[in-house]
């Protein structure tokens, strides 16, 4: 018995505002789509984050309902919970998975907390969660206790989740490892972008990552694991996790050079990217040195303007690289963990959340969806 465990496509995300990037999300999902086809698995679950916003636009939209009917139409059924980015941030809404219903799509929800999976192998137990946040984790282990007493009667069990683990996101985590039950062949994790298995009591723990590069931190675990989905065998005694592996649409190019190597450096990134099919996105760090930022970037942008979809220079100079007081270590300044502590008197789990996200998207430059979920937050408030 097999299935797919596929999570974070961020359907709809324009990252850095590009169309081209839009597609290519797209494109990278349609691929997964095509490959679950070809391998013919008894069903697929898909953990959360199936959008980037909880208001997708239609083109995602399409691209979505498209995908489940053609599962739907080669009997692959489609389980699903929603994500963080999926939750819309108003009281008593629905994720638009939900518009996916009538489709054949079986969304997972607090209404809905399991199914079972009936074929001529046997019946699966597949039960779950939406994305919960730190501050109503209690019921959420609450909830998780519930479906694990649902889920003794049956031999195969598959739990999915959509939340961060104490055991790799020590700053941001809603679970500690502890929090899970042991009792399931397979948790079916999202939310973590990089691709982890482990073990978990009687079975696996597995987090698939995105399909995409999502930040421009994925581009070294991207390298050295691949973007994709799983093929998950639940036959025996404990499971069999093949990656599955697609080729992205286009390339994230990250480089650090010495500004005494710049002009070096330049060639021979100009002479790689002549061997690729598409333009690619180049995030560029120059350490060392001390002149005009924006002369560099000037020389940067200058140099690759006609050959990348996107160019992201970055300037560390020796003064800056110097400065004992930015050395990063097991004492450094934590901006989250401040913001955090600064905000608790609000006694509002929002606020806090609103802050520390606004705080990663601008950092990564994502305005566009900054001001998406500064909208939806003051959106919310109104409302209630």
């Amino acid at each position: 018995m097999q299935f797919a465990h596929i999570s974070d496509t961020h359907l709809g995300y324009r990252q850095y505002g590009l169309l081209e990037r839009e597609n290519d999300f797209i494109e990278s999902f349609r691929e997964a789509v095509d490959e679950i086809i070809r391998e013919r698995p008894d069903f697929a679950v898909h953990s959360g984050d199936l959008f980037e916003y909880s208001r997708p636009p239609t083109k995602a939209l399409l691209t979505g309902q498209n995908a489940i009917l053609k599962l739907k139409e080669e009997k692959i059924p489609v389980y699903a919970v929603a994500g963080n980015h999926d939750v819309v941030m108003r009281r008593n809404t629905l994720p638009p998975q939900i518009l996916y219903r009538d489709f054949g799509l079986k969304l997972i929800s607090p209404r809905k907390p399991f199914y079972v999976e009936e074929n001529s192998s046997g019946n699966v137990f597949i039960g779950g969660a939406p994305y919960a946040s730190r501050y109503t984790s209690k019921h959420l282990k609450e909830r998780i206790q519930e479906i694990e007493r649902a889920s003794l009667d049956y031999n195969k069990r598959i739990l999915v989740l959509h939340q961060g683990l104490d055991r790799y996101m020590p700053y941001e985590y809603e679970l500690k490892i502890g929090d899970l039950p042991k009792t399931f062949n397979y948790c079916a994790m999202g939310h973590i972008h990089e691709r982890i298995v482990d073990d978990l009591g009687e079975g696996k723990l597995a987090y698939p990552g995105s399909t995409e590069i999502w930040r421009s931190n994925e581009v070294e675990g991207y390298k050295k694991n691949g973007k994709g989905f799983y093929l998950v065998d639940i036959s025996g005694d404990l499971p069999e996790i093949e990656k599955i592996d697609l080729e992205l649409p286009r390339e994230f190019i990250k480089e650090n050079i010495q500004f005494h190597e710049l002009e070096d450096g330049i060639k021979r990134i100009k002479t790689y990217i002549q061997t690729l099919k598409s333009k690619p996105i180049l995030q560029l760090t120059v350490e060392g040195g001390n002149l005009s930022r924006s002369e560099l970037y000037e020389t940067i942008n200058g140099a690759f303007a006609d050959n990348c979809l996107s160019v992201r220079p970055n300037y560390r100079s020796d003064a800056l690289m110097n400065d004992e007081s930015l050395t990063m270590g097991k004492d450094a300044l934590n901006i989250k963990k401040m913001l955090e502590e600064r905000l608790k008197d609000f006694n509002d789990e929002k606020v806090s959340e609103l802050a520390t996200g606004l705080l990663k998207e601008m950092s990564e430059g994502d305005i566009k969806r900054a001001s998406k979920m500064a909208a939806e937050f003051y959106e919310g408030l109104c409302d209630n």
